[in-house]
């Protein structure tokens, strides 16, 4: 097998970085000990540029390449975005209402009317009572109820988790 480019990165199924490599986990590294892959990397994934530069980062990440697709937002080299988890807001959902009308009218049936009402409930012994009305004595619209308990909702698709392994030695990449 012939020599990986500098800066090449492959899926690896170990837990470790073979000899050459190292781990894509977004970790700090000396200019002045790997400046071949500096040069191709810069501080696109971090450091001060200075002495240090940062690895790309591949923990809880899935990969994508760079650029604008038709009807995508532009994405650029270096550049991490999303969550595991988002929280709905009000605002996320659709506009939609949930009206109810209820009679103070005391009901004459214990099944739901067609053009009727929500009537009375239950008698003071839990008895079932007759709660729908065919029409209103007089309409009360009912306030909605405050529901949920803002658990954030998973985003993540099915993964498998593997290393991701940068080449910190090999041929270096011409531009042809």
């Amino acid at each position: 097998m012939s020599d990986p480019f500098i800066g090449e990165i492959k899926m690896f199924a170990g837990n470790f970085a073979p000899r050459g490599y190292s781990l894509c986990n977004g970790q700090s590294m000396s200019i002045s000990q790997n400046a071949a892959l500096y040069s191709l990397l810069g501080i696109t994934y971090g450091g001060d540029g200075v002495s240090t530069f940062a690895l790309p980062n591949f923990q809880g990440r899935s990969p994508v390449h760079w650029g604008t697709g038709t009807g995508l937002q532009p994405v650029t080299i270096g550049h991490a975005a999303g969550a595991e988890t988002v929280t709905l807001q009000q605002s996320n959902m659709p506009i939609h209402n949930h009206p109810i009308t209820a009679s103070t009218a005391e009901g004459t049936s214990n099944k739901p009317l067609a053009e009727g009402y929500l009537a009375a409930a239950v008698d003071k012994d839990l008895n079932p009572i007759n709660m729908y009305a065919a029409a209103p004595a007089s309409a009360v619209t009912l306030q909605s109820a405050t529901a949920g308990g803002s658990a954030p909702l998973a985003t993540r698709s099915p993964y498998l988790a593997v290393s991701f392994i940068i080449a910190l030695i090999g041929e270096y990449p011409t531009r042809d």
